[in-house]
């Protein structure tokens, strides 16, 4: 692995392939955006596909695209799927993260 690789759990890979056959849509699109409580947060959405500057993660049949400008936010980090007594959620593990919120959607670095 490599410091830019952004990784894919199996528990995400399996949620990912049942949300998009329910939705008939192709991708997982993951991307940070400025705002939330801590400076940045996470956003999930459907895609058709990839553009062209698109990292395409692949495992298990599952697909998540990220474009360039993420990706600088989430080098070696890993997508999961948590799925406790409290909650079900997708949680991105980032090792650039230097504080985060409760909500676990918001980050700064």
């Amino acid at each position: 692995m490599s410091n830019t690789d952004v990784r894919l759990s199996s528990a995400a890979a399996k949620r990912i392939n049942a949300i998009m056959a329910k939705h008939e849509k192709t991708a997982l699109r993951v991307a940070v955006v400025g705002g939330g409580c801590s400076g940045f947060s996470y956003t999930f959405d459907f895609a058709d596909g990839p553009e062209k500057d698109d990292l395409i993660i692949e495992r298990d049949g599952a697909t998540v695209l990220v474009d360039s400008i993420s990706l600088d936010f989430l080098t070696g980090s890993e997508i999961d799927y948590s799925d406790e007594l409290i909650g079900a959620a997708f949680k991105i593990n980032n090792p650039n993260a230097k504080t985060g919120c409760g909500c676990g959607t918001s980050f700064s670095i």
